[in-house]
C-alpha cells in the first residue's frame, strides 16, 4: 500500500514506515503531523484524486530539522566585464518517518495538518468539520497578545469650523480721468529764403592788341 502526497511543491510516494526530507515544516522533533493533500492512494483499491482525495491522508512522525547539502551557485560574466561571482545556500529540511496511511477519516484523526515552513496550511477538503482540529483549537487558544487585533482608534473629533471668510475689499476706486492732450505742436517756422544763385562770373578781359611794330 503506497500514497502520494503533496508538500513544499513537490510530490512523495511513500509507504509505511518509509524516512524522507521535505521542505521545512513547522513542527518539532517527535510531534507527528499529517499530511491532507494526497493525489493517489492504493489499498483495497486504487483511487485516483481529481486532484485530490477526499478523506485520506498521510501521518508522519518529525525526527529532525536539518539543512540540505551545500549548493554552489557560480556566475561569471567573461565578455567586456570579466566579473565573476560565486555564492552557496543550504536548504532547511525536515526528517520524516511515515507512520500511518489513511484512505478514510482523515478529518477524525486529530492530529495536526503539516505546516509549511512559512506557517501556511495544507488545503483541506471545505466541508471538513474544524471542531475536530487541534490546529485551529491551539491557534485559538496559544494566540500571543500581539496577535491580538488592536482596538479600534477612537475617532478623531470633527474638524474645527472653518474662519469665516473675510470681507471681499471695496472696489478699486475708480481711475483718475485721464489728462488733457497737449495742444498740438506749434506750426513750423517759415523755411528761410534760398540764398541767391551765386554771382555771375566777371567778364573775359580784353585781350591787348598786338604790336606789329616789333
Amino acid at each position: 500500500m503506497f500514497a502520494v502526497l503533496k508538500t513544499g511543491g513537490k510530490q512523495y510516494k511513500v509507504t509505511s514506515g518509509d524516512v524522507l526530507k521535505v521542505e521545512k515544516l513547522a513542527a518539532d522533533a517527535g510531534q507527528v503531523v499529517q499530511f491532507n493533500d494526497i493525489l493517489m492512494i492504493t489499498g483495497s483499491k486504487t483511487t485516483v484524486g481529481s486532484p485530490l482525495i477526499k478523506g485520506a491522508a498521510v501521518q508522519a512522525e518529525v525526527l529532525a530539522q536539518i539543512r540540505g547539502e551545500k549548493v554552489i551557485n557560480f556566475v561569471k560574466r567573461r565578455r567586456k566585464h570579466g566579473s565573476q561571482r560565486t555564492k552557496g545556500h543550504r536548504q532547511y529540511l525536515t526528517v520524516l518517518r511515515v507512520t500511518d496511511i489513511l484512505e478514510t477519516g482523515a478529518e477524525k484523526s486529530g492530529v495536526i495538518s503539516a505546516l509549511n515552513g512559512a506557517g501556511f496550511v495544507s488545503s483541506v477538503p471545505k466541508d471538513q468539520d474544524k471542531s475536530n482540529n487541534k490546529l485551529s483549537k491551539a491557534s485559538s487558544s496559544d494566540e500571543p497578545a500581539a496577535m491580538a487585533k488592536k482596538p479600534a482608534a477612537a475617532k478623531k473629533p470633527a474638524a474645527v469650523a472653518k474662519k469665516p471668510a473675510a470681507a471681499k475689499k471695496p472696489a478699486a476706486v475708480a481711475k483718475k480721468p485721464a489728462a488733457a492732450k497737449k495742444p498740438a505742436a506749434v506750426a513750423k517756422k517759415p523755411a528761410a529764403a534760398k540764398k541767391p544763385t551765386t554771382v555771375a562770373k566777371k567778364p573775359a578781359a580784353v585781350k591787348k592788341p598786338v604790336d606789329d611794330k616789333k
